[in-house]
Formats: C-alpha cells, structure tokens, sequence
C-alpha cells in the first residue's frame, strides 16, 4: 500500500510539482500573478464596491460636475453630490438610485459612466504590488511544504497524506497573508471609493497607507511605533477568510487535478498541463469564495474603518455580529457574485501559469542535461 502511495506520489510530481529551486518558483508565480491581477481586477473593484456600499459608505451619484467635499469612512476622501439640480426649476436632475449600486453590471456600468473607463482597474498599482510578492510566496511555499509533509506522511503516515494539501495550503497562505498585508489594506481602501471623472488625481499606495496613520501619530516616538499595528488592522479577518479559503481550495484542486490526470493517462504536455490546471483552479476557487464570502465582507469592512480605536478594538467576530444585524444573509453574502466571477479565473489562470512555466522550464533542464 505504501509502495502504492509512493508510486503515484512521484507520477503526480512530475507533471505538477518537478524539481525546481525557489528562484524559478517564485518567478513562475509572479508572472501569474502579473496576468491574473490585470484581468480579474475589474471585478475584485465590484465586489469591493458592493461590500463597501453594504457597510454603509454612501456612493453619491455623478452624474454632472458639481460637487463638494464630504469625508466618509476615511478622512480627506471625496465624495459627491447625487445629483444637481436645474438651473430653472431647482429639480434633481438625476434620480436617487443613480448613486446606489443594485448588482455587478450596475457597478461596472456607473463606474464606466460616472468615473471612466480607467477607474475599473483602480488599485491595480497595489493588486500588483500585492500579488507578486505574495503569490511569489504563497505557491512556492506551498509547493515546498506539500513536498516535505506528503514525503512524511507517506512513509510514516500514508493515511493523513491526503490531508496535507488542506495543512501545506493554510501554512502558506498565512505567512504570505501576514508579510503583505499592509498593502492589502491599502488596495481595498483604493478601490471602495469614488472619484470624479475628472477630479484629482486619487492616492496612490503609498499615501493610502500614510492617511491610515497619520490620524494616530502622536509625539510620542514608542506610540507610534505601536500604532504602526494600525497597518494590520483586520489581519485576524483575512487569515480567518484566506485559511480556510486555502485549505478549501487547494484540498479541491488536488482531487480534481489528479482524476484528470489520472482520466489522461499518458505523459503530459504542456497544453494538458495547462487545460488540467485552469479546469481544476477555475472549479476550486470558484467553491472556496463562495463558501469564504461571508468572511470576506468582514475583511473589507474592518479595513475601510476610518475610526483607529475602533479599528483596533473591534474583532472579526463582533464585525461578523454587526454584519448580521444590519443585513442578515443578504449582508453576509454581499458582493458574492463578483467575488465568485473574479476567484475561478483568478485561481485558474494562477495555477494553471505557474505550472506550465515550471513544465517548460523542467523540460528545459532536462534537455541541458541531456546535452551535457
């Protein structure tokens, strides 16, 4: 039986995990994570959008140029008149529900209107500069970890080996979670909030991150360095979406992936790899963010709080409470579509790159080696 483990422990490995050092890892990983930030970003600003309106920050409509200067949630934001009214009889020229979001193709059509085009890949700055490193470290880290507990497990505990996919995928992205987090704060608070379309230029990462501590500096120089904690304001709602969302995740991949593989059964190439991968990551992320939305509001509410006591007082299970209060289900699952439509593909499109790159760069290996 062990024997039997072992056997299609290494035939997995090679058409998903060959031997590649970290440095080849990690640049395969950022180059999905480049291409999949660019393409889904559009919706991950929907479900943001969605979320944010749910939480109570109030999306005034634009639909001419007059406006003035309204600070919500976050100080030294810019919010907008719903309507104006007309030079002759004084009445709104818009109606109310131009400012309210009623779906995901009403987010993406008021954006477009409203804001422009541009403003549907706003926080794209920071999804990149988010994903790369943390994807750099996430599926590397994976990999690695599943490599060392399956090689365990199967030679000492062949009945938790099935399990390991769920235990390597949680450890990994915890410790990408927490080492990037920060910026994850800030690509969220940059894509819940309008701008006009012809406005001022909106705060880029940097200056996001600024305004989060500068209503907490103080001249106190050990204060402020235990206010920097502001920074991580709403960790404990990320790790609590993006564990369980990895060990979801990940547990579902495997499966699927090597029933495919198996359903295949002949050496893979790299069209198959890649058609093997994106099939598994579209069907596992699609099912992890259904199952994590509920953290996932959360997580998006703890991080657009403009209060820092409250910020740093308030856990994820009392904002889950509230969350329930305000708008029950309905609440909890708000911006599920969007957080759905952009999670398959994202996963998909990650996984199935990373691992045709390793394939050719395996395969490249093989053929140096066999020159030499």
């Amino acid at each position: 039986m062990v024997g039997e483990g072992k056997e299609n422990l290494s035939e997995k490995k090679f058409v998903s995990d060959v031997e590649l050092g970290i440095g080849e890892r990690a640049f395969s990983a950022a180059g999905a994570a480049i291409i999949s930030a660019i393409i889904v970003n559009p919706l991950d600003v929907a479900k943001t959008r969605l979320q944010a309106q749910a939480a109570g920050v109030p999306f005034k409509g634009l639909c001419h140029m007059s406006s003035f200067d309204l600070n919500v949630m976050l100080p030294d934001l810019r919010s907008y008149t719903s309507c104006t009214r007309s030079v002759f009889d004084n009445e709104p020229v818009c109606p109310p529900e131009c400012g309210r979001y009623k779906g995901t193709l009403d987010v993406f059509y008021k954006i477009i209107r409203q804001e422009g085009f541009s403003r549907l890949w706003r926080g794209t700055t920071a999804s990149l500069a988010l994903a790369v490193p943390t994807v750099g470290i996430y599926l590397p880290c994976y990999d690695i970890l599943r490599n060392v507990m399956e090689d365990y497990t199967t030679e000492h505990m062949p009945s938790l080996t099935p399990y390991i996919p769920l235990l390597a995928g949680s450890a990994a992205r915890s410790l990408a979670c927490i080492s990037c987090y920060p910026v994850e704060m800030a690509r969220t608070r940059m894509q819940a909030f309008k701008e006009m379309k012809n406005g001022p230029k909106p705060p880029g990462v940097w200056k996001t991150l600024l305004e989060v501590i500068n209503p907490v500096r103080s001249t106190n120089s050990l204060q402020n360095l235990q206010t920097f904690r502001i920074l991580w304001t709403g960790l404990g709602a990320q790790l609590a979406r993006d564990v369980p969302f990895s060990a979801i995740c990940w547990s579902t991949l495997e499966t699927i992936r090597q029933k495919i593989f198996e359903m295949v059964g002949e050496e893979p190439s790299a069209g198959i790899v890649l058609g093997t991968n994106f099939s598994a990551g579209f069907v596992a992320g699609t099912i992890a963010a259904a199952a994590t939305c509920p953290l996932d509001v959360a997580k998006t509410r703890r991080q657009i709080e403009k209060d820092p006591t409250r910020a740093l007082n308030v856990t994820t299970r009392q904002t889950l409470a509230e969350i329930w209060r305000d708008g029950g289900m309905k609440g909890l699952f708000a911006g599920v579509v969007p957080r759905v439509g952009r999670a398959g593909p994202s996963v998909g499109i990650v996984v199935s790159f990373y691992e045709v790159v390793k394939y050719c760069l395996h395969h490249r290996h093989t053929k140096d080696g066999g020159r030499g």
